[in-house]
C-alpha cells in the first residue's frame, strides 16, 4: 500500500500519517525502488491503533508511551487517568448546564438583564426594580447599583464571608417593600450627585438607607468581614460615587453597625 491507500483504509489523512512518522509514532516503512513508501498490513494495524487511542482523547505523547509499553501497563494507567479526567469534565459540564438552564428560564421570562448572567435571585431583583420603575427616566444610581451588585456577586471570594454576603443580599431583596424603597433611595442619591458632603440631605438619605435595611441585613453589614472597608471592591464602589453619595453610604453603614451591636 502507498501512503494514500493506507490513510484511506484507516480513515486518516496522508498528512496525519506523515506527522506520525515525524513524531516517531509510526515507523518509516521500506521504500520501493522508485522512492515511494510501501506499507504493510502490520503498518495499517499500528496506524489504526494510533487513531483509536487519539479518538479516546489521548495526546500524542501519551500515545507514544502506550505504544512503547509492550506489557500494556502504560495503557491501563493512561486510560485510568483519562477516565478520571473525563469524569471531572463531565461534572463541570453538568454544573454549567444547570447554570445555563437557569439563564434560559430568565431569558424566556424576559428577566435576563444586560449585566447578566447573574444568579436567579439577583436577576429577579433587577427585573422587579425595572418593572416597578417602568415609565420613569433611568436612574443613574440604579444603573450603578446593578453594576456593583453584579460585580459583587462575581468577584466576592469563595468562603464563609461570601456566603454571608450572598445571604445578606437575598434577605435585602426579599424584604417587604424593598423595591419601592430602592426607587426612593435612588431618587435621593441622584439628587445628591452635585451636592456637597455636608448637605443636610446627606444625613436624611443616610437615615433612610439605614432604616430601609432589615435587622438581619443590618447584622450582616455590621460584620466587617463581609466587605472589608479597605478592600479593592469597596474602593471601586466608592470611586464611582459623588462625594455626597459616598457620605450617605458611609453614614448609613455607621448607623447600621451601631444598630447591630
Amino acid at each position: 500500500m502507498r501512503i494514500g491507500e493506507i490513510a484511506a483504509l484507516v480513515g486518516v489523512t496522508p498528512r496525519a500519517v506523515r506527522h506520525y512518522h515525524h513524531l516517531g509514532l509510526l515507523p518509516e516503512p521500506v521504500r520501493r525502488a522508485n522512492g515511494y513508501r510501501r506499507y504493510t498490513v502490520r503498518d495499517a494495524v499500528l496506524l489504526a491503533r494510533i487513531r483509536r487511542l487519539t479518538e479516546l482523547g489521548l495526546g500524542l505523547d501519551e500515545v507514544r508511551d502506550v505504544l512503547a509499553d509492550e506489557g500494556g501497563r502504560e495503557l491501563v494507567e493512561v486510560l485510568e487517568e483519562l477516565d478520571e479526567d473525563l469524569r471531572r469534565q463531565e461534572a463541570v459540564i453538568h454544573e454549567r448546564r444547570e447554570r445555563l438552564a437557569g439563564l434560559l428560564v430568565q431569558a424566556r421570562e424576559g428577566i435576563l438583564t444586560a449585566e447578566g448572567p447573574v444568579s436567579p435571585a439577583l436577576a429577579s431583583l433587577f427585573h422587579d426594580v425595572a418593572r416597578t420603575g417602568a415609565g420613569r427616566p433611568e436612574s443613574p444610581m440604579a444603573a450603578k447599583d446593578r453594576e456593583m451588585l453584579t460585580l459583587l456577586e462575581t468577584v466576592a471570594p469563595e468562603g464563609e464571608a461570601r456566603d454571608r454576603l450572598m445571604e445578606t443580599m437575598r434577605q435585602l431583596a426579599e424584604a417587604p417593600g424593598a423595591v419601592e424603597r430602592a426607587h426612593e433611595l435612588y431618587a435621593r442619591l441622584d439628587a445628591l450627585a452635585e451636592a456637597a458632603p455636608d448637605d443636610p440631605r446627606v444625613a436624611e438619605a443616610a437615615r433612610f438607607l439605614a432604616d430601609t435595611l432589615p435587622d438581619e441585613v443590618a447584622a450582616g453589614l455590621g460584620d466587617a468581614d463581609v466587605v472589608p472597608a479597605d478592600s479593592e471592591l469597596a474602593a471601586a464602589f466608592f470611586a464611582d460615587l459623588a462625594p455626597a453619595q459616598e457620605a450617605v453610604v458611609l453614614q448609613a453603614l455607621r448607623l447600621v453597625r451601631e444598630r447591630a451591636r
